[in-house]
């Protein structure tokens, strides 16, 4: 379970990658603003109001007459400015200060240069002592003049901004606010491509009709373009595949035909028990081949009235049932197979009669030939929540149920199977069933003798 979880979030997704690429503009246009607001403010902001430094020019115009209580108290307001520094922000950065008094330097910090000259009075200004940068504001007043360093350059102004939380602190507030309406405003953004895709996977293999969908976007317009001239090539050369099957199928109709006749009538004037053994082979491959060009016809047509559209027209399916069990008593009757119809109430579905006819065919036609001789083989017909169930049972050997999926297979037989036979009969009541919406199952018959095919059909509306 958590691996499932893991493994979802760590496949790339459109909504994932957009809106990290929201999330990265937004942290490069905040730092661009941050850089341009910290350098265009870098040459006049200062750590030191400009109170404080009245306040120095103060105590050192009133104690000047006592040199040492003067210096005692610059160094307490320098300690005082720089313990701001040592215990919330970068020490490096802390202000320095520089006292003079009638031109002599009676203050200076323990760690400020020393040759510094300020030049304009109440000016922020950058002076470079020994190759560093340092931002320099001076006051004077009568005789007294106070000069504030503080450290300059790029590192600085990096460690500043970061020191404070200016650029970091906004971004950690406003990231988780802005991730939901991002992803809401991208979901918004996707839904006609999750419209798109939902109809892309609703479609069945057989579907080759153009996307109903017509998204007025530029994208998915020209993707929904390409996506319905692929399915109008792919249905034009499944077109091609079924026209020649027909048309190979329906070519090899007649030379079968004519070779059963000619071996008929060999029959006739052959005497040697040899040869009319040989005879008697030759006239059951050609009846089987026979029937495998029958089934290939069968099975093209099918799917050539699925693909067409057809309209389907009301079927009586008791009547049809009934015609065709008539006309498959015959051979029933050629196995000793006893046929029996359940179907005491008229049904109609909607579809195609030809196709209709090779489903019941199909079924019946597999019911006799796989059971035993004096057995029967049961056909009913009920309706039940608005769909016509037919129920064809044999008293045969049935399939194992783990080949239930594999025998609507094409050519397809299940392991063991003494009977003669194709693979395709099972395949045609497949497509039948799906060209006309329904569904069909395989069960075990009565008493888990036989099998049970269970089909079920849409009835037409009253």
């Amino acid at each position: 379970m958590m691996g499932r979880f893991w493994a979802m979030l760590r496949r790339p997704t459109l909504v994932r990658r957009l809106m990290m690429a929201q999330m990265l503009m937004l942290t490069m246009v905040w730092s661009l603003a941050v850089a341009y607001v910290m350098v265009e403010g870098a040459d006049e902001a200062s750590n030191v109001s400009r109170g404080v430094l009245h306040a120095i020019i103060s105590v050192a115009d009133n104690l000047a007459e006592q040199p040492q209580r003067q210096e005692q108290s610059l160094r307490a307001i320098d300690e005082a400015l720089r313990e701001e520094f040592e215990t919330g922000q970068v020490p490096e950065l802390a202000p320095r200060i520089l006292v003079w008094r009638e031109g002599k330097l009676v203050y200076k910090s323990p760690d400020a240069p020393s040759g510094i000259r300020s030049a304009g009075p109440e000016q922020m200004e950058v002076v470079y002592i020994k190759g560093q940068a340092w931002r320099s504001r001076s006051l004077a007043e009568g005789n007294t003049r106070v000069t504030v360093l503080e450290a300059g350059g790029a590192w600085q102004l990096f460690i500043t901004i970061n020191s404070r939380g200016y650029y970091l602190l906004p971004l950690l507030i406003s990231l988780p606010f802005l991730l939901v309406p991002a992803w809401l405003s991208i979901r918004l953004a996707m839904r006609p491509w999750r419209k798109l895709a939902q109809e892309v996977a609703a479609r069945g293999p057989q579907d080759l009709r153009p996307l109903a969908f017509k998204p007025p976007h530029g994208e998915l317009a020209a993707l929904v373009d390409n996506i319905n001239a692929l399915l109008q090539r792919v249905d034009a050369s499944a077109a091609r595949e079924r026209s020649f099957i027909a048309d190979a199928t329906h070519e090899l109709r007649t030379p079968l035909a004519a070779m059963r006749v000619n071996v008929e009538a060999l029959q006739g004037q052959v005497h040697d028990a040899r040869q009319q053994e040989l005879l008697d082979g030759i006239l059951n491959s050609g009846n089987r081949a026979a029937r495998l060009v029958g089934q290939l016809l069968q099975l093209t047509r099918s799917e050539v009235q699925a693909g067409a559209g057809e309209l389907p027209r009301r079927q009586a399916l008791d009547t049809l049932l009934q015609d065709r069990l008539a006309a498959l008593s015959g051979l029933a009757q050629a196995g000793d197979i006893e046929l029996e119809l359940q179907a005491s109430v008229s049904l109609s579905v909607p579809g195609q009669r030809e196709s209709l006819v090779s489903l019941i065919d199909n079924l019946v036609e597999n019911a006799i030939k796989y059971s035993p001789r004096g057995s029967s083989v049961t056909v009913s017909l009920h309706a039940e929540r608005g769909q016509a169930v037919l129920h064809v049972a044999d008293q045969g050997p049935g399939i194992a149920p783990a080949l239930y999926e594999r025998v609507f297979d094409r050519f397809f037989r299940a392991p063991q199977q003494v009977q003669p036979g194709s693979g395709l009969g099972l395949s045609i009541v497949a497509s039948v069933v799906r060209q006309h919406g329904g569904t069909i199952q395989l069960h075990s018959g009565n008493g888990g003798l036989g099998l049970l095919v269970e089909v079920r059909l849409p009835l037409a509306v009253a």
